[in-house]
């Protein structure tokens, strides 16, 4: 489970994590670096000494839109090699600087980019792309692309999916046989009702003999242990 724009909406996110660090769950956040402020650090810095679950990656730059045309997009066509580089790298040091330990994994802003981003992301040292399941494919070379495939209550226009709708979705992957389900969430955007049907949904996936929840990470490693074995 991966919950974007950390460093954002401070009060739901930490709403959010008391939910998972109840249930002792690993959940992922995409960390915006230009956006994380010293106090949140900190504060997230001390949730993670009691609660290994808990991880850091990050998430773009600035969360910023530099498309004149298009969709959104803040490592998109508009911004060459080195510029994109440059935001990378100045938002793994702010990271570093800030929470300490931080996974090699790239989440981009609306879950877009190029394969210059590829190109910077190789040159920096990163492992992991996180993008949309859907998301138009690139030459990713030696980075591993582990995407979401579910959006918690996405839009459909002004309207919101239901949590039902949500946990359809899910079912439906995994009644495809696919091996891992990927779910994306958004603190910001969480009310009561969502976060009592996410540890619902926790509840359901600890206590499924069949089912475990993890780190990305874990997953990356398990995945290179598995290629390595055979």
């Amino acid at each position: 489970m991966r919950d974007d724009d950390a460093g954002r909406a401070d009060i739901q996110l930490f709403r959010l994590l008391d939910v998972f660090e109840n249930r002792a769950a690993a959940l992922d956040l995409a960390v915006i670096p230009a956006a994380l402020q010293p106090q949140s650090a900190a504060a997230l810095r001390q949730r993670r000494t009691r609660w290994p679950g808990l991880n850091f990656h990050q998430h773009g730059y600035a969360h910023v839109n530099h498309e004149r045309e298009g969709r959104k997009c803040e490592f998109g066509p508009a911004r060459g090699l080195a510029r994109q580089q440059a935001d990378i790298r100045m938002g793994k040091d702010r990271l570093a600087a800030l929470l300490g330990e931080v996974d090699p994994i790239f989440t981009p802003p609306w879950n877009r980019c190029t394969q210059e981003t590829v190109s910077a992301l190789a040159r920096e040292g990163f492992r992991v792309l996180s993008r949309e399941a859907k998301a138009a494919p690139l030459s990713l070379h030696d980075l591993y692309h582990l995407p979401v495939s579910v959006d918690w209550r996405r839009r459909r226009g002004d309207v919101r999916e239901s949590p039902s709708d949500t946990a359809a979705a899910m079912a439906e992957q995994v009644r495809g046989g696919a091996a891992r389900v990927g779910l994306m969430l958004h603190h910001q955007n969480l009310d009561s009702e969502d976060l009592d049907a996410l540890d619902a949904l926790l509840n359901l996936v600890q206590a499924a003999p069949n089912a475990d929840l993890g780190s990305m990470m874990e997953f990356v490693e398990d995945q290179n242990v598995s290629l390595i074995g055979a």
